[in-house]
């Protein structure tokens, strides 16, 4: 029979179950089970001879015991006095530390401070520099950056930091060392404790240390050390100098991602060198605008609690962006030795970073310039990364509809253009017809192509050639006189008013026609009333930023009253404010100081504003809050006039002309 695997597994966690629960009960009550065991356990009588003697019983530890303890506590005076006693001496230590002082101390700033054997000292101090003292001191040694090195009487202590130390003489208190060695000789007398932090102690037996010894990180860090005096105290990266093949070795591999990451990514890096050789001032700006809200943002996420989940992100999309900009800092320094190459293989993208980064290397071994080059690059390098992403952002939005041309119910319709006279048929038509009928249109016939006509010449008679219009012989037309167009005035606004186009009379034969006006149409075109500017994104001025922050003064300055007074202020400000804007551009497109303004919020597709876009559009504002204005003070960068709750909703704000109602 086949065990299945459930079954396995549920066997084996109930036998660990009883085997943990078993061992726990066993290692909580030993003292109990031990009782029990004896109670169980027959005891055996004692010999006779041997006098038995009345064990005490056993006592459990969270009983008070009834017998004072062997060694009897410390009364109030007792330690008092204790303290006193120990006052009292290093009162007398300090005064024969002060009668031993001299006035002279050795101190010293980047060069070796050194005490001649036979003369005394208060304090031998070294900054950047040894400490070596082989007469008396009565304070103490300090080597900071630098070793020390001691062989006489020191009556406080010693200390070294970043430092080896060597100690062959008595020292009243203890001694120190911080990332460094530390050596005792054979007449190293040491009273109070030694402690060495990131390094080795070597000791001659015939030390003598009165105090604990204690050995923090007990590691060679010789590399730490070597770094910090060629090359941080220089104010570069990198050194030419003994325990820093690490460094160099992590510079090659950062330059072999930079490398590769030029190849993965060719055009991404082409895209930021556009915009770095294009806009270096935009790109410097968004570095610093990166810079200065990068901070407040962390802040305000991890004050909500539950932003907090997001810090870590932000900060690796920050870490990536400037490991990115790196490459294109190096890429931008290698184009201006690649470029003489032309455009073949040494032009390509992954030769100038790996050209620009030999150089940058080379930079770094440079005092002091190392270090601003190193926070140049990643600096610079982050901006135009930041500013790509946004002009990439703008660039997807869909482009601004041409300017709409004047409505239909804005312009009035012009009447039609006079129709060209046209010649009847005398086969389509009788006299008899022509006479019942009283007048007659000719139908359109096309015509072929005939000379020019001469220009008809106000108040004279139109006279056509004999034979021109009729094929059975000469046919003469003659027109009516034609009266001079009058000029349209204001109240002929309408077709109404404007003079009807005419039909010729062929009443009297064709012989002579001469023209009748038809009669009226049954209903005539009546435009509607022209009403004021069309508010359109596309028609009127962006609002620009100073405006726009007027009007939102005037909004919060009025939600505070009016709240302040019936709510007494309190939590429920900003959301009351959020909810003031999103209904008053709901209905009204715009608020109480954008009346005052003369602002309207519009939506760039000219639709009417609904619900949900003037709803996310007032939960943007929050976003726009939230990273210390910069989403309001976008106006001023942007091209389109908005700030970012308006790129979030769509939307924008435009200046409407004086005496449009906005209610």
């Amino acid at each position: 029979m086949k065990t299945s695997v459930r079954a396995l597994f549920a066997g084996v966690a109930i036998a660990l179950f009883f085997t943990f629960t078993l061992a726990a009960i066993a290692q909580e009550k030993p003292a109990t089970e031990a009782t029990s065991a004896a109670a169980v356990a027959p005891v055996a009588p004692p010999p006779p001879e041997t006098p038995v003697v009345a064990e005490p019983p056993l006592r459990r530890l969270d009983e008070p015991s009834a017998t004072p303890p062997s060694k009897a506590k410390k009364s109030n005076s007792q330690r008092n006095a204790e303290r006193e006693e120990a006052a009292k001496r290093r009162a007398e230590a300090r005064a024969a530390r002060a009668e031993s002082r001299t006035g002279q101390e050795v101190v010293n700033v980047f060069s070796d401070s050194v005490l001649e054997e036979g003369n005394k000292a208060d304090v031998v101090v070294a900054v950047f520099g040894n400490a070596i003292s082989a007469g008396e001191v009565a304070d103490g040694v300090v080597a900071v950056f630098g070793d020390n090195r001691v062989t006489g009487p020191v009556a406080n202590g010693t200390v070294a930091v970043f430092g080896n130390s060597y100690i062959n003489a008595p020292v009243k208190e203890g001694v120190v060392v911080v990332f460094g060695d530390l050596e005792l000789g054979p007449k190293a007398n040491i009273e109070g404790g030694v402690v060495c932090v990131g390094g080795t102690i070597t000791r001659d037996p015939a030390t003598v240390v009165k105090g604990g010894v204690q050995n923090v990180l007990p590691a060679k860090v010789n590399w730490l050390r070597a770094w910090i005096r060629e090359c941080f105290l220089w104010g570069r990266p990198l050194a030419f100098a003994p325990n820093l093949g690490w460094a160099w070795t992590l510079a090659g591999v950062f330059l072999a991602l930079y490398f590769f990451s030029a190849l993965l990514f060719r055009s991404g890096v082409e895209k930021c060198l556009v915009t770095l050789s294009e806009r270096p001032g935009f790109s410097v700006l968004a570095a610093l605008l990166t810079t200065l809200i990068t901070p407040v943002l962390t802040i305000l996420l991890a004050a909500t609690g539950i932003g907090l989940a997001a810090v870590p992100f932000i900060g690796l999309g920050l870490l990536c962006a400037t490991l990115f900009g790196k490459v294109v800092i190096l890429a931008w320094l290698g184009r201006r030795f690649t470029g003489f190459f032309g455009n073949g293989p040494l032009n390509h993208v992954a030769f100038a970073t790996l050209l620009g980064g030999l150089i940058v290397l080379g930079l770094y071994t440079v005092p002091v310039l190392g270090f601003l080059v190193f926070k140049l690059i990643g600096w610079i390098g982050l901006g135009a990364v930041v500013y790509t992403v946004i002009l990439g952002m703008k660039r997807d939005k869909p482009a601004t509809p041409p300017a709409a041309s004047t409505p239909p119910s804005q312009t009035r319709p012009t009447s039609p253009p006079p129709a060209s006279f046209v010649p009847p048929d005398p086969a389509a038509a009788t006299g008899a017809a022509a006479a019942a009928a009283g007048t007659f249109v000719p139908p359109v016939v096309p015509v072929p192509p005939v000379a020019p006509v001469p220009p008809v010449v106000e108040g004279a008679a139109l006279r056509a050639t004999p034979g021109e219009f009729s094929p059975q012989g000469a046919v003469e037309v003659t027109a009516t006189t034609v009266p001079p167009t009058p000029e349209p005035s204001a109240a002929a606004a309408s077709p109404a008013s404007e003079p009807p186009p005419v039909a010729p009379n062929m009443s009297a034969g064709f012989g002579a026609a001469s023209f009748t006006a038809p009669p009226p149409p049954v209903q005539s075109y009546a435009p509607p009333p022209v009403s004021g500017p069309v508010i359109s994104a596309t028609t009127l001025p962006r609002a620009g930023f100073w405006i726009r922050i007027a009007a939102v003064f005037i909004d919060t300055i009025l939600i505070g009253i009016v709240f302040g007074a019936m709510m007494h202020g309190g939590p429920i400000f900003m959301p009351a404010l959020a909810a003031y804007a999103a209904a008053m551009w709901k209905f009204k497109g715009t608020t109480i100081g954008g009346i005052i303004c003369g602002l309207k919020v519009v939506r760039l597709d000219d639709r009417p504003l609904d619900w949900p876009t003037a709803i996310v559009r007032s939960l943007g504002c929050f976003l726009s809050l939230a990273v210390g204005g910069l989403g309001f003070l976008w106006v001023i960068f942007d091209s389109e006039k908005q700030s970012w709750h308006d790129k979030i909703a769509g939307t924008t704000v435009v200046r409407v002309p004086k005496g449009v109602s906005l209610l």
